[in-house]
């Protein structure tokens, strides 16, 4: 098995692990009693942070396209690999929703489109009903701030221990913000995982969906490429890159 095949499954398990941990807690404890508003966002950080301490020395652990393009476009990522972690965290996504209904049609009377199966939406299917516009800024706004920190966390030396928490910590945060506006993507996949089972309106929405978080990724990608210092210099060698910094 070749090591681009390697990278790209474990690309794919992490997202699965995301958006299981992270809808899943949505899904099976909505109606539940004494039901934090705090649950979901913890979850995801959680999730991001256990995936990312277990198998970020294999991939970089990315799970998410808006960090895969903002990693590319500050050329901290090689460009013919975008492609493959994109298709590869979106399987992972369907492949985590699949597991997510699965387990929720188990329950008497659960329905996809009513349950909204943890998927993103504005206008009529925001949570607190905030419209385009409120939507869109703060997904740009999120998706940002939290690949900017990705990448300028990852060119420390200390970064394989306090990157992963910091990121689930940056991730929950994020939530917590963005959860009543629009049920917090910050990731692409994450939201097509969940549209793709409940169709219809989640569908129709699931474009804001790509096009905020990736344009949030590409603005963290140019800013980062030219802030003085390039952490380019004193990075952590990536997985993807040969023993002695050269890339692979």
């Amino acid at each position: 098995m070749s090591g681009l095949v390697k990278r790209l499954i474990v690309e794919g398990a992490g997202t699965a692990w995301l958006v299981f941990i992270g809808c899943g807690t949505a899904v099976f404890n909505s109606g539940a009693q004494g039901n934090s508003i705090l649950a979901m966002p913890l979850a995801f950080g959680f999730a991001l942070t256990t995936a990312t301490y277990v198998l970020g020395r294999f991939s970089g652990a990315h799970f998410n396209p808006a960090v895969t393009v903002g990693f590319v476009t500050a050329q901290r990522f090689p460009v013919r690999y975008l492609a493959p972690y994109i298709a590869a965290q979106i399987l992972g996504a369907v492949a985590g929703a699949a597991l997510l209904a699965y387990i929720a049609s188990g329950r008497p009377g659960f329905e996809l489109a009513a349950s909204e199966f943890g998927a993103n939406g504005y206008g009529d299917h925001s949570p607190a009903d905030y419209q385009l516009h409120s939507a869109l800024a703060v997904e740009v706004t999120m998706s940002f701030a939290f690949v900017m920190a990705r990448m300028l966390m990852s060119g420390y030396k200390s970064a394989t221990l306090v990157s992963p928490l910091v990121a689930g910590v940056w991730l929950a945060l994020s939530y917590v913000v963005a959860a009543p506006i629009t049920n917090a993507s910050l990731n692409p996949a994450r939201s097509t995982g969940p549209a793709l089972f409940v169709g219809d309106w989640a569908l129709d929405q699931l474009w804001l969906f790509w096009a905020a978080p990736l344009a949030g990724g590409v603005l963290a990608g140019l800013l980062h490429s030219r802030l003085p210092g390039d952490s380019r210099d004193y990075r952590v060698p990536s997985p993807y890159e040969g023993r002695h910094g050269e890339s692979a």
